[in-house]
């Protein structure tokens, strides 16, 4: 089976939309082991849009559209479908009845122009929308299926998922089972050496390298009639990656390195603070993004002047202007300082210098320090990092989070 997605709206071509829906699409029939060759986008204009899905019918057996579904004149991706398909509309009365329904609740009248979302091609699966007013369809008809879902991302995405996947499933032999490796701190080229064999002698499964902000994804995908059998076909790719890589990996399952953090930490029983200088919060940020970690995370502390630094943590002024407070000794000063004003049983810091002034021959820009102070034991890890503020921000704080991960790992042995 191949699919096409074809994406509707004029505010589309003219970039004012991003089009997270094809991105959306792509993945979950890739999950499905569908086949999808091409993508389309194309405006409000009845002779392109019609001429579009005919030539999308021509290559593909599915054609997937999203957007065009509402109230308004141009608003006609329905009606180019059914009339690509020979189909007329029909008032479809559950489909008004739950669009009346839902504007009373909203104690909204519904105007005439409404209704025109409740007609749907005749002989059409209608895909009803408990998230928004207008209804999608399936046509299908002389071998080919025509689907057609509403653009705003909340409507579309569960009627993908619980509606239109499940139909056109039940002509897929096979399905796509994935793991998601998350790497960090080895690079691509060096990764790319260390698995050039696995790489030039894939077949199934496939092994997908895929470039990120400080650390590459790993997709390693098999063509697999069941999940049980996906698994047995990718673990021993899997172990054999964790073999060479190492603890470089932190997750197989797609997982960010906070929610790994959290996990371990969790499991540990430990409490956390963070003092921060130059991540200024984002590290604290990141954490605090995971659900429940308010069982695990204290506080944390953007003490940015070394006045903050002294007053806050306990940093001796007399250190601060002897090394400096971009060192290692006052990295580890503010792990122990914000561990013990905190009552944690960990302590995080970074300090550094995010840019782009401020940097010396001595101490250039990107030079960052993070500190780790657990279980009575402290350490620091000196980093040379590259980029703009934002990007030396965001890999000091990944790297804090990894120094955390692993320490962690290791105390858990």
């Amino acid at each position: 089976m191949i699919a096409e997605i074809l994406s509707i709206g004029t505010e589309l071509l003219m970039g004012q939309i991003t089009d997270t829906n094809a991105q959306y699409i792509a993945t979950r029939l890739a999950q499905y082991g569908i086949n999808h060759y091409y993508n389309s986008t194309v405006g409000d204009n009845w002779d392109r849009l019609c001429g579009t899905i005919k030539t999308a019918l021509e290559r593909s057996d599915v054609v997937l559209m999203t957007g065009g579904l509402g109230p308004t004149d141009d608003d006609i991706s329905k009606e180019a479908a059914a009339a690509v398909m020979d189909c007329e509309l029909y008032l479809d009365e559950r489909a008004k009845t739950e669009m009346e329904q839902r504007f009373s609740r909203m104690n909204r009248k519904m105007t005439e122009n409404n209704l025109k979302q409740a007609y749907l091609p005749v002989g059409c699966v209608p895909l009803y929308n408990k998230n928004g007013t207008a209804p999608g369809c399936i046509i299908n008809k002389n071998d080919k299926i025509i689907v057609l879902m509403p653009g705003p991302p909340k409507e579309m995405r569960p009627m993908l998922d619980e509606q239109v996947l499940p139909y056109i499933g039940q002509w897929c032999d096979t399905t796509l089972f994935s793991k998601e490796l998350k790497i960090f701190n080895y690079g691509e080229s060096a990764l790319a050496s260390t698995l050039k064999d696995m790489l030039d002698g894939q077949t199934n499964p496939t092994i997908a390298p895929y470039a990120q902000m400080g650390e590459v994804l790993l997709r390693v995908t098999a063509s697999c009639r069941t999940a049980e059998e996906g698994e047995r076909i990718v673990r021993p790719v899997i172990d054999e990656i964790k073999r060479r890589v190492g603890d470089y990996v932190y997750s197989e399952d797609g997982e960010t390195l906070q929610a790994v953090c959290a996990r371990l930490i969790k499991q540990s029983g430990l409490k956390l603070a963070a003092a921060e200088s130059c991540t200024g919060g984002m590290l604290s940020s990141s954490l605090i993004d995971i659900a429940g970690s308010s069982e695990w995370f204290l506080e944390g502390a953007v003490t940015y002047s070394n006045e903050a630094k002294n007053k806050r943590l306990g940093v001796d002024m007399a250190v601060i202007e002897k090394v400096g407070a971009v060192s290692r000794e006052v990295a580890a000063l503010m792990a122990e300082g914000i561990a013990k004003t905190a009552g944690s049983d960990i302590g995080l810091s970074t300090t550094g210098i995010a840019g782009p002034g401020g940097g010396t021959a001595e101490k250039p820009v990107g030079l960052v320090y993070v500190g780790l102070y657990i279980n009575g034991k402290t350490q620091v890890k000196e980093l040379r990092l590259s980029g703009d503020r934002y990007r030396i921000r965001y890999n000091a704080t990944q790297h804090a989070l990894d120094m955390l991960r692993k320490a962690l790992m290791t105390d858990d042995k």
